[in-house]
């Protein structure tokens, strides 16, 4: 197994993501409590599981021809423009 960076997320925080990505927020208090993405390796994680949930007919949250983009830099647009909600949940 390969050591971890400092910003790395743990994999209890890893499915602690997804489960905030599922819930159902309003955009405006999706903006109020997103955090900003702290590391290239939480954008990565986000943006996985935002390929995945495309990949299994979610509909794209940004302006972008399908045919021609795969999921996966679909949900990377996503992330960094904003539009997917995250919340980074310590554990206790």
């Amino acid at each position: 197994m390969r050591p971890r960076g400092p910003g790395a997320p743990r994999k209890e925080e890893m499915s602690k993501v997804a489960e905030s990505m599922n819930a159902e927020n309003s955009s405006e208090n999706q903006e109020e409590r997103q955090p900003e993405m702290d590391s290239k390796y939480r954008l990565i994680i986000v943006a996985a599981q935002r390929s995945k949930q495309l990949q299994r007919g979610a509909r794209p949250r940004v302006e972008m021809d399908t045919q021609r983009h795969k999921p996966t830099r679909v949900a990377l647009e996503e992330v960094q423009r904003g539009k997917v909600g995250f919340s980074i949940i310590e554990k206790e």
